[in-house]
């Protein structure tokens, strides 16, 4: 996992220090539950609290560089610098008031500007070990674009000098402590400490079975179970690279031993994986962020996903059964599969789920959400022995809690550096009339370098990250347009996302591929090709958007727009992996291709074609099937 997924670089051997960062880390996860039981502290205080224990952890679990993780102890520097982390935050809650009230009409002292400073090199420092250079990169050329704004022709600004610039990114609540790390500091920590308690009482294995159950008897039913397994418990992760190593230990080797090819098993785990960043409710935490960008209550949002969610992963489901059929990959037999009188009686495991999705449909908050389903998942797990915890093991699981937030806290801390920057330089408007000038006003373009721009930033950054950069910097393009809002949004979250599998970044891919031993280019365009759907049902509901239920979205409109958008991800799908009744020629792919476009978008006339075109290849193939099953056993008899 170290090899590919930046978040396991931890170190391994802490010796005696192990005891600090058991205390910390749990001291963390106990005073968040506080916060959402109880109420939280206002934003800066509390969004400190919550920065500063997670870069003092970061400091104490990651080395400098990921070869150093195995050495004994923490070295003396990483522990100053840990304790320099804890200390410019504290310094916040020390001085809220004076920062808050008399330093914005009196300006900021010497020492504020200092504390500003090492707290932002601390906050990108602690980004790099646990998340990687991307994100950092891109948080420093926003800095730099602050600092040097008045020497950069076009897109330029009057420029800030760095005493003014690090105190509007450290003290202020549009920055470093704006809407990434509130949302962090409240709902995203405790959905994260949720997916923990999945793991950790094995109730996420109960979701493994039940996938292998359902599905594992069709045809290349290892790879569908691997899809529908993976898409569940990846809308928790919070990153496509961390479930895909997860799952994919267990889902890979599976699927190779049922005879798919190692590139392929690891497609399509990495697509799978990467689909649950977009599946409801939880979306990879970047849910709660949208609802407070786009100002749609997260309950509506969780509900307008859930239609390009469902495409996508009835894509890679389709994939997955023509690659099957294509390699002649029977399903397992019944001795193989997990028995359903052991399943139904652990059915109560569904219960935390349950309780997450009817709440939030309800109406209530998501803390309150997150709060009753981790409690229903902490006593269910007293339920039975291979569930039950000790209380050792229940001390781990808040420090896990802490483990497994550190990379989205440093990541929604850093993107707010980007986002501040963007507001107060005004940077976004800009990009946007770039973007326009290039695309010369033509929308369709505008949307094409909107996509590529959305690619280019989501390359290795987290989910949550990941939307923050790409709803800033490359949605007012969109926005410029007559588009709802929400379909902008949904549209940079998607192409953000997809960055984990698109090469040649494709990090999930590569990850996929060290599992498999597999080539991670190959892996990655079949993963493109299994995730075709997120590359065109963005395209749709933004020019129609039906699919999120908005606009003319009746119930015969709806229902019309979903079953032809089914039929035609049959037909991208089989036209991708080259195979349907049987095997096609180029020309029936591009057919096929072409009519399932026609079927996506969500217009009677246009998809009525598809429906003809669809059928006609549906016969053609039909035919050819039956005349090679006639001269195979006329070949067989002679």
């Amino acid at each position: 996992m170290a090899k590919y997924d930046k978040e396991s670089t931890f170190r391994t051997n802490l010796g005696a220090w192990g005891w600090l960062t058991l205390i910390l880390g749990s001291a963390l996860t106990i005073f968040q539950l506080y916060t959402a039981y109880r109420g939280a502290y206002v934003s800066l205080m509390q969004g400190a609290i919550h920065l500063g224990a997670a870069l003092c952890l970061v400091y104490l679990l990651y080395p400098f560089k990921p070869s150093s993780s195995s050495k004994r102890g923490i070295p003396w520097y990483d522990v100053i610098l840990a304790a320099l982390a804890l200390y410019t935050n504290f310094y916040i809650i020390q001085n809220y008031e004076r920062l808050i009230n008399e330093a914005i009409i009196f300006g900021f002292t010497y020492m504020d500007q200092i504390v500003a400073t090492a707290g932002i090199i601390l906050l990108l420092e602690a980004t790099r070990r646990v998340v990687g250079l991307p994100i950092v990169i891109i948080a420093m050329v926003a800095l730099l674009y602050g600092l040097f704004g008045n020497f950069i022709p076009i897109i330029g600004h009057a420029g800030f000098d760095w005493p003014s610039l690090a105190t509007k990114m450290f003290f202020s609540s549009s920055a470093i402590f704006g809407i990434p790390i509130q949302i962090s500091s409240t709902y995203i920590f405790l959905f994260l400490f949720f997916g923990v308690i999945l793991v950790k009482t094995n109730i996420g294995q109960f979701f493994n079975d039940l996938a292998l159950r359902l599905t594992g008897r069709y045809t290349g039913g290892t790879a569908k179970a691997a899809v529908a397994a993976s898409g569940l418990q990846g809308m928790v992760s919070g990153s496509s690279v961390a479930n895909t190593v997860g799952s994919g230990s267990f889902t890979i080797p599976m699927m190779k031993n049922a005879g798919f090819k190692p590139h392929f098993a690891a497609a399509s785990e990495a697509s799978a994986s990467t689909g649950g960043q977009l599946m409801p409710p939880i979306m990879g935490a970047a849910a709660f962020i949208m609802a407070s960008y786009t100002g749609i209550p997260y309950n509506e949002i969780i509900v307008i996903a859930i239609i390009p969610a469902l495409l996508y992963f009835s894509g890679v489901f389709l994939g997955t059964h023509f690659e099957a059929r294509k390699q002649n990959i029977r399903g397992l037999t019944k001795e193989e599969l997990p028995k359903t009188n052991k399943l139904l009686k652990r059915l109560d495991l569904f219960l935390p789920l349950v309780i997450i999705i009817g709440f939030l449909l309800s109406g209530r908050t998501p803390t309150y959400a997150a709060l009753f389903a981790i409690a229903t998942a902490f006593v269910i797990s007293f339920f039975r022995q291979e569930t039950r915890m000790s209380l050792k093991g229940i001390i781990k699981l808040l420090e896990e809690g802490a483990r497994v937030a550190l990379p989205v806290i440093a990541a929604c801390a850093t993107a707010g550096i980007i986002a501040g920057t963007v507001t107060i330089t005004g940077l976004g408007p800009k990009i946007a009339g770039g973007i326009i000038d290039l695309a010369q006003g033509q929308f369709f373009l505008v949307m094409f370098f909107t996509m590529i721009a959305c690619i280019i930033l989501g390359m290795g950054l987290p989910t949550t990250a990941n939307y923050v950069v790409t709803a800033t910097m490359a949605a007012p393009a969109l926005l410029a347009f007559d588009v709802p809002v929400i379909a902008v949004h949904m549209f940079v979250f998607y192409f953000g996302i997809v960055a984990d599998i698109t090469p040649p970044v494709c990090l999930a891919a590569y990850a996929g591929a060290g599992i498999a031993k597999a080539n991670p280019m190959k892996a990655g365009v079949t993963a493109v090709k299994l995730a075709i759907a997120a590359f065109i049902i963005p395209y749709v509901f933004v020019t129609n958007p039906i699919l999120l239920l908005q606009g003319d979205a009746n119930a015969v409109n709806v229902s019309i727009s979903v079953v032809t958008a089914l039929l035609g991800m049959a037909a991208i799908s089989s036209a991708m992996i080259g195979y349907y009744v049987t095997k096609v020629s180029w020309l029936e792919r591009f057919a096929l291709f072409a009519g399932g476009l026609l079927l996506v978008y969500p217009n009677f006339i246009i998809s009525l074609i598809g429906v003809g075109i669809f059928c006609l290849i549906t016969v053609v193939q039909w035919i050819r099937n039956k005349n090679e099953g006639t001269e195979n056993q006329q070949a067989t008899l002679s």
